[in-house]
């Protein structure tokens, strides 16, 4: 065919030079702005709550550290009341921020390429010098490039907001799971994952509505996932028969064994018996009303021949996680993120 029986528009579209990427960087810019003025306000507005509320905790601990003696019964109630002020707000803030790496790909990276396809605008798009890979780069890589960067501060900010309470004796420590993928490096890995999982739920499914639930979907399946089993495996847990829990550090779990083999609750509940105690399924122990004030559950079992297993990752180990889970969410979000420009490039129209 020759280029004068050639149809108009790919004559148009050989004849058109490739866009320079700072102009398409500028398009998307003007294309995404409303989103990215969201996504600032959104950081913004939790970048100042943590600063703000981060302020009040430390200069309340102070207080709790400079108590002495610490062990003291006064210094007790001080942590005690330093617990009860600031603990219910803690956790309704780490509740939220959950949400926040969840929310971006649902509503940033879910509809960035779906609402194109569903509107059918890629199209008029491909025949603008853009083509379809550097179409696909020039939407994802800025907006991609944008969130990792104030995920990182966000998650730098929450580390220094959540650190008195570490300090003053949080039992759960900063590798806790509702507590770790909110912090330092994983944050932003976490953000990136669930925008480059709505980016290729977009492509795939094409369509914004259905996009959105599949990126919430897939995203809360793998954190859940990773929370539940795979960060307790980035290195062997430590066992200790210490009565006293490791501190700070993250407790696996917990099992009685007598002679070396685990305990029924049956079992255990025989054992004190005779000082009318009882224990759940927790490990939590209740007085009897014949239960004597100086005797300790747990000293009476170990002395009776029953031995506490306590597996917990340290942690000392807090940073190695970082960026162990940091450098498997960024090889995660790179590939799907590329598997995502080829299918943009492969895919008929």
């Amino acid at each position: 065919m020759t280029t004068l029986a050639a149809p108009a528009h790919q004559q148009q579209a050989t004849s058109l030079p490739p866009v320079p990427w700072r102009r398409m960087v500028w398009v998307a810019w003007r294309q995404h702005r409303l989103l990215l003025a969201g996504v600032a306000v959104t950081f913004g507005a939790v970048a100042l709550y943590l600063f703000a509320m981060g302020l009040q905790i430390h200069d309340a601990y102070a207080t709790v550290a400079a108590c002495r003696p610490a062990t003291s019964s006064a210094c007790r109630q001080v942590g005690d009341n330093f617990f009860g002020t600031y603990q219910p707000s803690v956790s309704i803030t780490e509740g939220i921020l959950q949400l926040l790496p969840a929310l971006i790909g649902a509503f940033a990276g879910a509809p960035i390429l779906a609402r194109e396809f569903e509107s059918g605008t890629f199209r008029f798009a491909w025949t603008q010098g853009f083509g379809r890979t550097r179409w696909v780069i020039g939407k994802l890589a800025p907006l991609a490039i944008i969130l990792a960067g104030a995920s990182v501060l966000i998650g730098l900010l929450f580390s220094w907001y959540y650190q008195p309470l570490i300090s003053a004796g949080d039992t759960n420590g900063a590798l806790f799971p509702t507590v770790f993928d909110l912090s330092g490096v994983a944050l932003a890995g976490w953000t990136l994952a669930a925008f480059a999982i709505g980016a290729l739920a977009g492509t795939l499914i094409r369509r914004v509505v259905p996009a959105m639930f599949a990126t919430l979907a897939v995203w809360s399946g793998l954190a859940i996932l990773t929370g539940t089993y795979l960060r307790a495996h980035y290195l062997p847990p430590l066992i200790t028969t210490s009565l006293n829990e490791p501190h700070p550090a993250w407790v696996l779990s917990q099992l009685w064994t007598f002679s070396g083999k685990p305990a029924s609750l049956d079992k255990i509940n025989q054992a004190l018996a005779p000082i009318d105690a009882r224990a759940d399924s927790f490990q939590i122990f209740s007085p009897g009303p014949k239960t004597p004030a100086n005797v300790d559950p747990f000293k009476y079992l170990t002395q009776h021949g029953y031995t506490l297993l306590t597996t917990y990752q340290p942690d000392s180990r807090f940073w190695t996680f970082q960026w162990i889970e940091g450098s498997w969410l960024l090889g995660l979000s790179l590939a799907l993120l590329a598997a995502t420009v080829w299918l943009v490039r492969r895919r008929n129209t």
